[in-house]
Order: C-alpha cells, then structure tokens, then sequence
C-alpha cells in the first residue's frame, strides 16, 4: 500500500505523546536517513534520525511534496471519503465520520470552484515557460508569468496541504484508539471540528479566484429616472452599501457625491478598502428596484424607483494597466456644493478631471484642500481607464463591462418591495428575504455569497458544454 508523509508538526505531537507511553512493540522507533533528532521533542535511542514504524504510515523529518493521494494506514483518501455517503451531522456532533465527510466535500468543492484540472495543467504550461534560458529577456512577461505560476502554485500547496492535514487528523484518531488514548482521542475530534469550520472560510475563498477578486474598489450609485423618489432611493442604497462595508471590517471613504434638489443624492462614489472587497462587491453591480408608498407624494400612492450600481476595483500603482499621459487631461476647477463648512463653498477646491480620448470624467469636493480632491479625482479615473483597458484586452466578463458601458432601467437585478408585502428578491438566483429592513441596513452577504456560487456554477457548465 502506498505511503503517505505526516506534516513535521503532526509527526513531532504524536511521537511527542508515544515517547510518554510505555514502549509497545507494534509501534517501534528505528533509525532511518538523516535527520535532525530536535525535531522530535524526546530522547531517543542514540541514531542519525528516527522513523516511527507503523503499518503503511512514514513519517518524514524533512518537508517533502506528496506526489500521490495522501491515505490512511487502512486505505482511506479524500475520494474514498467523500464517496461513501456518511451523514453529516451537525458540528456539535462529536462523530468523526461526519466532521470528516463534510471537511472531503468542502474540499471536493473548493476544487471545483477553483477549477482544479485547468490550475494543474496551467501550472504545468508555466513551469515549461519558466525554464527557457532566454525568459528573463523580456522581464515585464518573465514577471508576469511568474507572478501566475506563484499565485496558482499557493493555491495547490493550499488546498493539498489541506487534505493531508484531514488524512493526518483521521489517522491520528485510530493511532488513539487503538493506544486507548481518550487524550489524544479528544484532541483529534476537536481538530476534526475545527476543520470542519475553517473549510466553510475557504469555500468561500474560493469563490473570489479572479483576477482582481482581492482588490479593493469603488463602488457608484446613480439615481434613475423619477426625479426625487429615485435620487432618496439612491441614496438608500449608497447607505446600505456604507453599512455593508463597515460591518466586514472595510474602511470606506465617499469620494464624490452629488446631492438632490429636495433630497437623496443624484449620484455618489465610495472607496471601499480592504481584502476581497471587489470579489464581494461586484455581485451588485446592475439596477436595484424599490417599490413603496413614497413619502414625498401626498396622495400616498405606490412609487416603484430604480438606482443602478457600478464596481470598479482599484488595481494599485503596480499593476495599473492605463498610463495615462499628461496631455490627455483637463482639469476643471469650480466651487463646491453642498452644505460645506468654512471655506467649503468659497475657494474653487472642487476638482473635475476629464480624460479627452475617452471622454471618462472623475469628480472630487468632499476633500477640503485642491489637491486632495485632484488625487482622490484621480485615483477614480485611474481605476475607471483601467477597467476599460481590461474590458478591451480581456474580453472581461459581463458583470464588469455593464458596470461601466450597459445599464440600462430594464436590467434590474434585484427587487426590493416595502408595498404592498415586505421582500427583497434577486432576480438573477431568486434567492429570496422577507425582512428588507435588514437588507437596507447592510445584510447583504447571504445575496452575494447566493450569486457568487451560482455564477461559478453557470461558468464550470459552460465551460463543460465548450466543445474541445
């Protein structure tokens, strides 16, 4: 039967606890290879290195690539486990069979979503390149493939290191049981368990595998048609997205904001900072719909408005992708509007950015000098330039070039109704709520967690159905 290598930690803590048992000849200490004794935390008997012997186990001083499936002395591997239909239990449940049946299909589904066949064969497409003694001539590309094949080999060693920790924790267990160890018992379930909770965080990890999925980003509100009721709807939405943000740990900055006559806003920009927030954010991008009895009409009658969405990530002075030339701008300068404080409305500090190829505009007066309100004007251009020349090298997907070119008032992605009944329902998962309070305060995660999947879901059979 193959053998499988024990991580150093888990080979240090279970040699660790046999070397405070009494000597027991089915398990045996020889000498074997070269390694450093340190290693294993106990005297030993004197010899260049240790192996602990048991059936189809090796345990290994050194840190070594498994080339093949890891498995248990007694033949189980991340499939076998996964393929024979246990019962998940609830994680309170102290049943190893069910934390490790939920852990296998986690991880079956982290490779699915990451597209585990095309990173392996990517990864190997890459290492070829790597190794041309003339890569290194063109050092912008030799980057670049470097770069890819680094990020795409952390998440192989990830996801395998991940599985081997499973096979090791199983495999600690029956070590226990068969020593009538409760210690070592107990220990190994609650690992199991700790897994078990810890695969959920990177399930959803693995959901945001794009390209510029990490990113941080800005995200635009613009009111549509219907005058005060949409630009107060705008506005509603704008907050639930501060309130999103906040409530992940994000830090959110408004950048632009174009206040409504009586009330709401007409249009405003946000910069949300923080891990992932593009991979999250970009789940909104489309038209928002609210039905309710307006409070702005006398007569009391139901209103439906619409806002629509936009999600640009902001890709950072290093990977920017549009240089932008000096002579290709024209900066404006005027008054702010708004309420303001001193000085606010009486120095022309608002700055107006406009890109004269493309025609891309970026606004900033919420800053209380000039030039900040140029770099923050700037910034959003930047990524605004940035994400059309992704759009145009890439081909990217629908969901980013609509956040910039094709919203259009009939392309609503989710409803929310206050009248005559309480929901909020996406349109595109029909995922479905019926507290929209909790909604508009910030909850969105069950929505977009809801689209992320589904969207992963439509691609992985589109690109099953592709013909070779």
């Amino acid at each position: 039967m193959a053998s499988s290598l024990l991580t150093r930690s888990t080979a240090a803590r279970l040699l660790s606890h046999l070397c405070r048992r009494k000597p027991d000849p089915i398990h045996r200490l020889v000498t074997y290879g070269a390694a450093s004794p340190s290693l294993l935390g106990c005297d030993l008997p004197a010899a260049d290195s240790v192996l602990l012997c048991y059936p189809a186990r090796w345990f290994s001083s050194s840190t070594a690539t498994v080339t093949e499936a890891p498995m248990t002395a007694d033949g189980l591997t991340l499939d076998s486990i996964a393929g024979k239909g246990w019962t998940i239990l609830p994680e309170a449940e102290s049943d190893w069979r069910s934390h490790a049946a939920a852990v296998a299909q986690s991880i079956k589904l982290i490779k699915k979503r990451l597209k585990w066949g095309w990173i392996l064969e990517r990864t190997k497409q890459l290492a070829v390149v790597l190794e041309k003694p003339d890569l290194w001539d063109d050092p912008v590309f030799a980057g670049r493939v470097s770069r890819e094949h680094g990020e795409l080999m952390g998440k192989i060693k990830s996801v395998n290191q991940f599985e081997q920790e499973l096979i090791e924790h199983i495999e600690m267990l029956r070590l226990a049981r068969e020593e009538n160890d409760n210690e070592l018992e107990t220990e190994s379930m609650s690992a199991l368990a700790d897994m078990r909770r810890s695969a959920k965080e990177k399930e959803l990890n693995a959901l945001l595998s794009g390209d510029n999925d990490s990113c941080s980003c800005f995200i635009e509100v613009q009111a549509g048609a219907g005058g005060t009721e949409s630009m107060d709807w705008a506005a509603m939405i704008m907050n639930m997205y501060r309130s999103w943000a906040q409530r992940r740990g994000y830090t959110v900055t408004v950048v632009e904001e174009m206040p409504g006559e009586i009330a709401g806003i007409k249009r405003a920009t946000i910069k949300v900072d923080g891990e992932y927030a593009f991979g999250y954010a970009k789940a909104e991008v489309g038209v928002h719909r609210l039905v309710r009895i307006s409070p702005f009409d006398s007569g009391k009658r139901r209103h439906t408005s619409f806002a629509a969405v936009a999600v640009i990530p902001i890709l950072g002075d290093a990977s920017s992708r549009y240089q932008i030339k000096d002579s290709d701008l024209r900066i404006e300068r005027f008054r702010s509007g708004g309420p303001g404080g001193q000085h606010a409305n009486t120095t022309e500090s608002a700055i107006r950015i406009v890109h004269v190829p493309t025609g891309i505009t970026a606004t900033c007066q919420n800053e209380r000098s000039q030039h900040m309100n140029k770099a923050s004007a700037m910034a959003v251009l930047q990524s605004r330039l940035d994400q059309l020349e992704i759009a145009r090298q890439a081909q990217m997907n629908a969901e980013h070039t609509q956040s910039l070119n094709e919203i259009s008032w009939g392309n609503q992605i989710r409803s929310y109704v206050l009248h005559p009944y309480r929901m909020v329902k996406d349109l595109r998962t029909n995922y479905e709520v019926s507290d929209p309070d909790s909604v508009l305060e910030g909850d969105l995660d069950d929505f977009i967690l809801n689209y992320l999947s589904s969207s992963l879901d439509q691609a992985n059979i589109q690109m099953r159905d592709c013909p070779s």
